[in-house]
């Protein structure tokens, strides 16, 4: 089994990359490694792994390999709606157009699974489920950029679409602007939080559970394939004051306070279901206390040796999903 992962060297890649190794695939990885990582180098030893700097939007880069893959795993993305809304263009054109031009170099029978968010959901009552039926309404550039390279990618055709929940848990290429990983960061290093609308809701997932789900679409894409799914943890449809009661329980000095007035920019407030992957045999399996601690761990660590500022400008925008 031959894989092209892009963005590879990112949060997401960098833990998805090891895995597909550890099956006995063959993986190549584009990336451009715009911050620098070294997500990647624990794998330079692997015979199995093959890297290829440079822009996932350059048709030059893919044209003469493409075909020989029997899987592509387009990660490679801007991420979040803040870096979005600053690089507008980079968004559009990493996103969306650099999805469709790989699909449209692909032949039809090359598996693609491609990682959308659960954002298009946009805002909702936050107790209404969410499920693959469910009109999508996105509110920002992201998740309009994504949504729309999803809806490209089910009119061509054998695809499987994964729409993400907020993921959390550590990686190589570590980013801190997502939620559980964002207050769980800022339990640990300020020992406090404001929380503004702290009743919106989100669902969430480890990353780890991300993995091994994009491992098993692929061994059973047949029975997957052109469908959308939802990938959360059935019990973290929280609210933002849940998860920080939830944090507390493991750093008990982290205080935080309910905003009365002030709004957070993000307005999205939804819970989902996961129900239809679940039938088709996949389950997420980490919780939010295993991946707090997890981060309490990593944190603990990183701090005290002063190397978080490493994953600080993904605050900033990233080309990783």
């Amino acid at each position: 089994m031959k894989v092209l992962v892009t963005g590879g060297a990112g949060y997401i890649g960098s833990v998805l990359v090891g895995k597909l190794l550890d099956e006995g695939w063959e993986v190549h990885v584009v990336d451009n490694l715009m911050y620098k990582q070294t997500s990647l180098l624990a794998y330079a030893s692997r015979d199995n792994f093959y890297f290829y700097y440079g822009d996932v939007r350059d048709e030059r880069i893919f044209k003469p390999m493409i075909k020989k893959f029997d899987v592509i795993i387009p990660l490679a993305a801007l991420v979040g709606m803040p870096a979005c809304e600053r690089s507008p263009h980079d968004a559009w054109s990493i996103n969306r157009d650099a999805i469709i031009m790989l699909d449209r170099m692909r032949s039809k029978s090359q598996i693609m699974i491609f990682p959308n968010t659960n954002s298009g959901y946009g805002t909702t009552t936050g107790e209404i489920y969410c499920d693959e039926n469910t009109p999508l309404n996105p509110i920002s550039i992201y998740g309009k950029s994504k949504v729309e390279a999803e809806k490209s990618l089910l009119d061509s055709g054998n695809v499987v679409v994964l729409r993400l929940a907020t993921v959390f848990g550590y990686s190589p290429r570590m980013r801190l602007d997502l939620l559980v990983n964002d207050f769980t960061y800022r339990a640990m290093k300020d020992g406090y939080i404001i929380i503004y609308q702290s009743h919106f809701k989100r669902n969430y997932v480890h990353i780890s559970d991300v993995c091994d789900c994009f491992l098993y679409c692929i061994e059973n894409f047949d029975l997957m394939k052109d469908e959308v799914y939802n990938l959360g943890l059935d019990d973290a449809n929280l609210s933002k004051e849940e998860l920080a009661k939830l944090i507390k329980q493991h750093i008990p000095n982290f205080v935080y306070k309910i905003a009365e007035i002030g709004e957070d920019p993000d307005k999205r407030n939804y819970i989902v279901s996961n129900e239809k992957i679940k039938k088709a045999g996949f389950t997420a399996k980490v919780s939010i206390d295993d991946g707090i601690e997890e981060l309490r761990r990593v944190y603990s660590i990183l701090i005290r040796l002063s190397l978080i500022h490493i994953s600080e400008p993904t605050r900033l925008g990233m080309i990783s999903y």
